[in-house]
């Protein structure tokens, strides 16, 4: 079954460091605690720098949507900057990663699979007019990263979004995505054993 999360239905949750917030978009199962979910997904607002929560057994990948972005050091041996030219990271979530910001706060998408159950994977798509999208994964999210509006359609059902809205997809159908220009990411999420 597909599923629209309108992002104007979400709230926001400040962080307990008081560095930033984050809007949780969804979690399997519904309503899980931060120990217990196999996958989440949500949007943090880096406001000040700061380290990052511990996740053990958690794999994370992190894509700016919003802002110049943060240059994350990285248990201590590496450093990566997070900004339009390199927009995506990955990372466990059992290391040490402080974030410095770029001058401003920043939006980035989040990611988190619990690497005992599922894997994922996450990519940017550029969009303009009409394109067909087919799920790839046992669980795939859209995320309208970029743009003022998207539609999702199929032979049975048509979604409009806006940006910052996600949907879950039913993944054995081949979808038609039609935008003026809008980026999207894509959220590839595999269920081990299934």
């Amino acid at each position: 079954m597909t599923v629209l999360i309108p992002y104007a239905s979400l709230e926001p949750a400040p962080w307990k460091n008081g560095g930033g917030s984050t809007i949780e978009i969804a979690v399997s199962p519904p309503g899980a605690a931060f120990d217990e979910f196999d996958w989440r997904i949500s949007l943090a607002t880096i406001a000040h720098d700061g380290p990052f929560s511990i996740f053990r057994d958690i794999d994370r990948t992190l894509a700016l949507v919003e802002g110049p972005g943060v240059s994350l050091d990285i248990d201590g041996d590496a450093r990566f900057v997070l900004n339009e030219e390199s927009p995506i990271v990955e990372f466990p979530g059992e290391a040490k990663v402080t974030a410095t910001m770029l001058g401003a706060p920043t939006t980035d998408f989040n990611v988190m699979t619990r690497r005992s159950r599922c894997h994922h994977r996450l990519g940017r798509r550029s969009l303009e007019g009409i394109s067909e999208f087919a799920p790839r994964g046992d669980i795939t999210i859209l995320f309208l990263a970029e743009g003022e509006s998207l539609s999702v359609s199929s032979d049975t059902e048509r979604i409009g979004m806006v940006r910052f809205d996600a949907v879950i997809f039913d993944t054995d159908t081949v979808w038609k995505l039609e935008t003026g220009t809008a980026a999207v990411l894509v959220i590839d999420i595999f269920l081990d054993g299934a």
